[in-house]
């Protein structure tokens, strides 16, 4: 899998990069990332990227110019990639969209910055558009980390044990149960009497409660349907 980002903040990005399971993800060849910087697709001496707003309004706009130049160039390598814009006015990302998208050969995230895009490249250029949730960031520099992060991991072989992803939450539109490791009693509180004694189908109905009152208490804008398919 590829990923293209254009930003005009490269090393925000990159650094992430340098450790754990991603870094060994592009050592073994798994992951690409590559940075294109609008910054470098301007015709202006200053290398200047935003302009103000037609119709008035505060702060300054991306300019279209150096964003539709930075798509082009990644098309004329990679003409396949998917475009994502990152912006709060758009559906909220979430963990189907992350299996889905594992399944693309090539990503490119726009990360905006200032009040955003131009509308015109939005229509023009984007398959999808995403927001990370219902709050604003200063760029979609970290929507677009959080995004590679949540698809590479559905990657085949990018995690250790794959089987690791079968209980995460929202695998199952659940959160995930809670999880415990030695010692079996820290400042006198144990661990589940039952998670001892090796019964797995006890183990996996227990597991499965906690995970309902988890979300019930967690998420209950997700409980109810997540209730109701498990009671069919």
């Amino acid at each position: 899998m590829r990923f293209n980002f254009i930003t005009l903040f490269p090393n925000l990005i990159e650094n992430y990069f340098s450790d754990s399971i991603l870094k060994r993800a592009i050592d073994n060849d798994l992951i690409e990332i590559q940075f294109f910087n609008p910054r470098d697709y301007t015709n202006n001496r200053y290398k200047k990227v935003d302009d103000a707003l037609i119709a008035g309004g505060a702060g300054m706009l991306m300019a279209i110019e150096p964003i539709e130049k930075s798509i082009k160039a990644i098309k004329d390598i990679d003409k396949n990639s998917k475009i994502i814009f990152l912006t709060p006015v758009a559906k909220k990302f979430n963990q189907k969209d992350a299996i889905r998208l594992a399944n693309e050969e090539s990503i490119t995230f726009v990360c905006g910055r200032y009040e955003g895009f131009d509308e015109r490249l939005i229509e023009i250029y984007a398959d999808e558009v995403f927001s990370i949730g219902d709050y604003i960031l200063t760029g979609g520099e970290l929507g677009a980390l959080v995004m590679c992060d949540a698809i590479s991991r559905n990657i085949p072989n990018v995690l250790g044990n794959q089987d690791s992803l079968k209980e995460e939450s929202f695998e199952n539109s659940l959160l995930e149960a809670p999880n415990f490791t030695k010692p079996n009693i820290y400042k006198e509180n144990s661990v589940i009497s039952e998670f001892l004694k090796g019964n797995h189908s006890k183990i996996a109905s227990i597991k499965l409660k906690l995970s309902l009152y988890k979300t019930k208490f967690f998420r209950p804008d997700i409980y109810i349907k997540a209730k109701a398919d498990y009671e069919k």
